[in-house]
């Protein structure tokens, strides 16, 4: 048995080329938007991944964000410290103390993992992305240079008002309100 083809149907010729045209006809005689960079900056969205900023004061030198760092080039030293006792007749601590904290930024790809492990919060996205040189041995940036990036991360956003009260703030805040009302009326009593 011969099995019957589907019926085609004739094409004129030239309608891919016409319909071609049409599109690049359509994209020319729309205005085009060109930001000119240098002088006018950009509106970067809220969550751009620029540079990575280090909030030095959080870094308890875990280590975590080197080792998890699929490139390898996050690049941290340090040294223990002794830390007397807090009370009397303690014992004594110790701690690590950050020596350097460096990100080579030719090596970087820029995925993040090194924030998302930080327990401590101290690795945030700046938005910063103006920091090219000339020499790629200079892309490697120290903890001074990542912790003025710092101060351009934004604020996170703020709180959804529709979302329920936190626990611990919810208690808090009827134990406050309990010790306000027991003091403005002290002759009832408390039991």
């Amino acid at each position: 048995m011969a099995e019957s083809l589907p019926p085609t149907r004739s094409r004129i010729p030239g309608s891919g080329l016409a319909k071609g045209l049409a599109v690049t006809l359509r994209t020319m005689t729309r205005k085009s938007v060109t930001q000119q960079y240098p002088d006018a900056q950009p509106e970067l969205p809220p969550r751009t991944r620029g540079v990575i900023g280090l909030f030095e004061e959080n870094c308890t030198v875990c280590m975590l964000c080197a080792r998890e760092c699929p490139d390898w080039c996050i690049y941290i030293d340090s040294h223990k410290e002794t830390v007397p006792p807090a009370a009397p007749g303690g014992r004594e601590r110790s701690r690590n103390v950050l020596d350097r904290f460096a990100i080579d930024f030719s090596l970087c790809m820029y995925c993040g993992i090194c924030i998302e492990v930080c327990p401590f919060d101290a690795l945030f996205w700046s938005p910063e992305f103006e920091y090219a040189e000339t020499d790629i041995r200079d892309l490697t940036h120290e903890r001074d240079k990542l912790r003025e990036w710092m101060w351009t991360v934004p604020a996170p956003p703020a709180l959804d008002p529709a979302a329920e009260e936190p626990k611990e703030i919810a208690a808090a805040r009827k134990t406050a309100e309990k010790l306000a009302a027991a003091q403005a009326d002290p002759g009832e009593d408390q039991s």
